[in-house]
């Protein structure tokens, strides 16, 4: 009875004059009211309610602002969601006696999930944007969405940005100093005056990109893979080179102190303008050019060079193991500034 006369009210209000508006009957207004009471008691936004009844949120604003109503399918729906029956609606019924239940959440935590099912992870795609003078420090959960996009002066300090995708991006002066970028793919990029410092970097492809005036100190690039990609100018002071290989690609001019050689691989790489002046162990030079190169305070150890000419590399107050000052000396490599290590580490 009680839905049947709500029903009915309902409808007279609808088709009543302007003078009947203020009677004991609903009128938008009211109801309008009420539902804008509840929603905030159950707190959920208009655009969290909208999408519980399958709405746009600008329709649920209207209902709040009396400027539209509910059909009576939608106000059994709407009753159900803010906790009320449908006597709240009445003009009669006492607002301050209501009693709201909390709604459900639209998401719920992974331990409410069925048994076997994660909870989905948020994933922001910034693929195809103009970033400027944004600031997404700790970013997380970019993954491959952000390719094709434009960068500059953004800042993404200590954010997590492993397993990304760049791809034909344009990324100028942005910081990702102490972010984790590991096992990512730079792809078709150029990356120009931008810090890496401290990034980890591990097992990263770079590949047919170019990286100009770049800040990569105490970088990790362990395991990582250079194919066709280009760095001139880039410092790579007290950076980990441990496992990369360079193929096909270019350093040009570019700051290598203090930096950790161990088992890299240079293919078919254009090196020019660099002085190596630390440790090289277990790493290979093949079918490489070399312009203006110079090997300054450096030890040499087990390194293989494969190359038709190495008159272009200078030794300065250098040391070398017997294998690798015999390559050196295959390659027609001037050996003046080389001295033999011993087994125990003397020189001979």
């Amino acid at each position: 009875m009680l839905v049947f006369l709500l029903i009915l009210e309902m409808n007279l209000n609808i088709f009543a004059v302007s003078k009947q508006r203020d009677s004991t009957m609903l009128n938008t207004k009211m109801i309008g009211n009420k539902i804008a009471e509840a929603r905030k008691k159950t707190n959920i936004s208009q655009a969290q309610l909208a999408q519980r009844l399958f709405i746009s949120s600008q329709a649920v604003g209207k209902w709040e602002r009396g400027e539209s109503m509910p059909d009576i399918t939608t106000f059994n729906r709407l009753a159900e969601i803010l906790g009320v029956d449908l006597n709240y609606f009445s003009e009669s019924f006492q607002s301050a006696a209501t009693e709201t239940t909390p709604v459900e959440p639209l998401v719920k935590p992974s331990d409410e999930l069925p048994s076997g099912k994660q909870e989905k992870k948020l994933k922001w795609d910034m693929s195809r944007g103009n970033w400027v003078d944004a600031d997404f420090s700790e970013l997380k959960n970019l993954h491959e969405k952000f390719s094709s996009s434009n960068m500059q002066r953004c800042k993404f300090i200590g954010s997590d940005l492993s397993g990304l995708l760049l791809k034909s991006n344009n990324v100028d002066s942005c910081d990702f100093s102490g972010s984790d970028i590991s096992s990512s793919h730079i792809q078709g990029s150029n990356l120009v005056n931008n810090l890496f410092k401290d990034c980890s970097l591990k097992e990263t492809e770079f590949s047919g990109s170019n990286i100009d005036r770049c800040d990569f100190s105490s970088a990790n690039f362990t395991g990582t893979e250079f194919s066709k990609s280009y760095a001139k100018d880039c410092d790579f002071t007290g950076a980990d080179f441990t496992g990369a290989v360079v193929k096909s690609g270019g350093f040009e001019k570019s700051t290598m102190a203090d930096v950790v050689w161990n088992r890299t691989s240079f293919n078919a790489t254009y090196i020019a303008d660099i002085v190596f002046d630390s440790t090289v162990e277990d790493c290979s030079f093949e079918n490489c050019s070399f312009k203006k190169v110079t090997f300054q305070n450096a030890t040499l150890i087990n390194v293989f060079f494969k190359n038709t000419s190495l008159k272009r590399i200078r030794f300065i107050d250098c040391q070398a193991d017997r294998m690798t000052y015999e390559f050196l000396k295959q390659g027609n490599a001037d050996l003046t500034g080389i001295s033999l290590l011993t087994p125990k580490g003397g020189n001979e």
